[in-house]
């Protein structure tokens, strides 16, 4: 559904963002794409939508070439991004106009629309608020109006540039769970994030380094990877951390990244002592 090629990038004309890459994403597929500052990562969710294109190589969505600006309408309206800042995303002073104004420029009629509108907004927790501004509500709020904004152009990809960088820890759940219902309906999502415990909810995990991918596996091959993903200056999952030092104090418990998969051995552990 997603393939990079080779694909080149460079903002400056020198120093390549992105370089010699080689992706391939599949449909339906939950990818979270981690790295450090300046590894490549927003540049590379730019292109999937195609608001960056190669300068080197090639990047296709859905089979279309983004270099190709007769593409880039239909690559748009099946790839929605949620940005980091979502001053940079809203268009509209009253929510309910604001998540309508995408799907409505596709061409979607009435009662259809509303029904989006209703249906995305329920998604993420702002059902009731239609008639509210947005200039009223909190940074976190903003955020969920614009991702309700793509979820109404129901998109088949959907791209996440760390869109849950402003919410508190129940709205990061609560991305989570939306991210996790729609990619369980076919929805493919590429999540780019510094949590590692979102990363945790992923099928695949992909590192860049410098604009190349340097790990690439499941969660539970990546993110385990404590000295590797230390010398990128990446975190590894609380859970992670702290069953490596249990291994250290001798308890008999597997590397997990998921906190309550770790609680159950140690339960299990426990009624076995």
């Amino acid at each position: 559904m997603i393939v990079f090629k080779d694909t080149g990038f460079t903002y400056d004309g020198e120093s390549f963002v992105l370089k010699d890459l080689g992706l391939s994403l599949e449909k339906g597929s939950f990818t979270c794409i981690l790295g450090g500052n300046g590894s490549g990562k927003s540049t590379l969710a730019k292109h999937i939508n195609a608001l960056l294109v190669p300068d080197e190589g090639s990047v296709s969505v859905l089979g279309l070439d983004t270099r190709d600006e007769q593409n880039t309408y239909l690559i748009r309206s099946n790839a929605g991004m949620v940005f980091q800042n979502p001053d940079d995303q809203l268009v509209a002073s009253l929510i309910e106009n604001d998540v309508a104004f995408g799907p409505e420029n596709l061409g979607i009629p009435n009662p259809e629309l509303r029904q989006r509108v209703t249906q995305a907004l329920a998604e993420v927790g702002l059902q009731g608020f239609e008639r509210h501004e947005t200039s009223a509500l909190s940074g976190g709020q903003k955020q969920r109006v614009a991702i309700a904004g793509v979820l109404a152009m129901d998109p088949q990809i959907l791209i996440l540039d760390e869109a849950s960088a402003m919410l508190d820890p129940r709205g990061r759940k609560g991305l989570a769970r939306v991210c996790a219902q729609l990619n369980q309906r076919g929805m493919t999502i590429v999540m780019i994030t510094h949590f590692m415990e979102e990363a945790a909810l992923a099928d695949r995990v992909i590192v860049l380094q410098a604009g190349r991918a340097v790990l690439d596996g499941s969660p539970e091959e990546v993110l385990t990877q404590a000295d590797g993903l230390e010398h990128l200056n990446l975190d590894v999952p609380f859970a992670c951390k702290l069953s490596i030092e249990l291994q250290k104090r001798g308890v008999p418990v597997k590397t997990h990244i998921s906190e309550d998969a770790l609680k159950e051995e140690l339960c299990q552990l426990f009624l076995r002592a």
